[in-house]
């Protein structure tokens, strides 16, 4: 079998003859430079957010193919990303145990089971993350509003103790509007059942509650944003706790503002916060089932264990 542009340019007319040939070379040159010019786009936005997926990126380059008059797709941006491997592979690690539940200080009901939040600064939720710094960990305590994901408190602290979720509580109190009625709801670690943290709560007239069980769904907000801080942007590792403090500030306001959710009808968490009512969330079907195909799993040595959907 002759290759297709010798084919082109030797057999009769009725194969198109060296105009298919032209017509053929002239495709395949366009193609390519508009591949190219995605791409640049591709690695402008990663240099921004370095581990965003694949529906996220397609969503933040639609100015830029309306602009080019491009027609680009999730499954053909997914083939692109893959043959220059530029998918994101989920990393798996251990982690240590942030949360301290066996304490004799009191454990408040749910609080939050079936209710409906519509609109902002009307549950948020509490939790805890480490950070890698050096050989060790650090600890980033987070509040997070339940109804826009918007990352509204934060500190980072070298131990666990509970002045860590206290500081990070102020800093949400402080941005919080008159007039709402707030509940807080996290899990049952001794951080945010203390005085300290009670009193901060109290003084706010922001209502406890807390899961009753281990299971991390019962504050699966909080642990996906967690999930996201940790697999898309603090993906450094530190030198220090000082210069872990430094990034912070820009990495959450990067969450904020530039990342995009399928649940928030692909606003940003800041877009969000200024909505009220309920928000549509874009659930899709992926090549990979329940999986986002911009994240691909790898084995223990770091292949693909997925192969491109169709």
């Amino acid at each position: 079998m002759l290759p297709c542009f010798v084919r082109c340019l030797v057999l009769p007319d009725r194969t198109g003859g060296p105009e298919s040939f032209y017509a053929f070379f002239r495709q395949q040159t366009k193609q390519a430079f508009e591949e190219d010019l995605v791409l640049v786009e591709v690695l402008r936005i990663r240099a921004l957010l370095p581990r965003l997926g694949t529906c996220k990126l397609l969503y933040k380059m639609k100015t830029f193919l309306e602009q080019h008059q491009f027609r680009l797709g999730r499954d053909a941006l997914f083939t692109l990303l893959n043959a220059h491997r530029l998918l994101i592979r989920r990393r798996v690690s251990r982690k240590p145990k942030t949360t301290q539940s066996q304490h004799w200080y009191r454990k408040y009901p749910n609080l939050i089971v079936d209710l409906a939040i519509i609109q902002p600064n009307q549950v948020w939720v509490g939790d805890i993350m480490y950070v890698v710094v050096g050989d060790g960990f650090v600890y980033l305590f987070l509040l997070t509003d339940a109804y826009s994901r918007k990352v509204i408190g934060y500190s980072l602290e070298a131990s666990l103790h509970a002045q860590g979720a206290v500081n990070a509580l102020r800093m949400a109190v402080g941005q919080r509007g008159a007039g709402v009625e707030t509940i807080h709801h996290s899990d049952r670690g001794i951080q945010y059942c203390c005085w300290e943290y009670m009193a901060v709560l109290n003084k706010a007239k922001i209502r406890p509650s807390m899961t009753q069980t281990s299971d991390p769904r019962d504050n699966a907000i909080a642990e996906r944003v967690n999930g996201i801080l940790k697999s898309e942007l603090l993906t450094q590792r530190y030198a220090s706790l000082e210069e872990a403090r430094q990034a912070l500030p820009r990495l959450i306001s990067l969450y904020n503002v530039e990342r995009p959710h399928l649940s928030l009808n692909m606003l940003t968490p800041s877009q969000a916060h200024e909505q009220q009512g309920v928000l549509r969330r874009r659930w899709k079907s992926y090549p990979f089932k329940g999986r986002d195909p911009g994240k691909v799993p790898t084995d223990s040595v770091g292949k693909s264990t997925e192969k491109a959907g169709p």
